[in-house]
């Protein structure tokens, strides 16, 4: 069955992720340091002017290292709650999602790098 448009659903689950970024913050290390890169790579933008399309690449690979570290919370959260003890098994699927977000923070620094850098030298 379809369930009817709710304004009031679709603002309450605006809640529950607003809570879920609030969870993440409160529960990672790893989000100050993200937090903090953001922060830099903005108001370096702003500092060198960067233009639309600039912005848009930096906007992107922002959104990626946040949604990658997320999933990551995610999914550890979840294998910790599967499997609580040692287990090899979790532990690859761990690293695999450590993995991506590596992956996912180098391309967002040479992003950085092919964008700021012709801008500062």
């Amino acid at each position: 069955m379809i369930q009817k448009f709710s304004l009031r659903d679709r603002l309450r689950s605006f809640g529950f992720a607003g809570k879920g970024v609030l969870d993440f913050f409160m529960e990672q290390h790893n989000a100050v340091i993200h937090a903090f890169a953001t922060v830099i790579a903005v108001l370096m933008g702003f500092m060198v002017g960067l233009s639309a399309g600039e912005w848009t690449a930096i906007t992107i690979v922002i959104a990626l290292v946040w949604m990658a570290e997320i999933f990551n919370t995610a999914l550890e959260k979840l294998c910790d709650f599967v499997s609580p003890g040692r287990n090899e098994d979790i532990r690859i699927i761990k690293d695999l999602s450590a993995a991506a977000v590596m992956i996912v923070s180098i391309a967002a620094l040479i992003t950085g790098f092919i964008i700021f850098i012709p801008k500062i030298l």
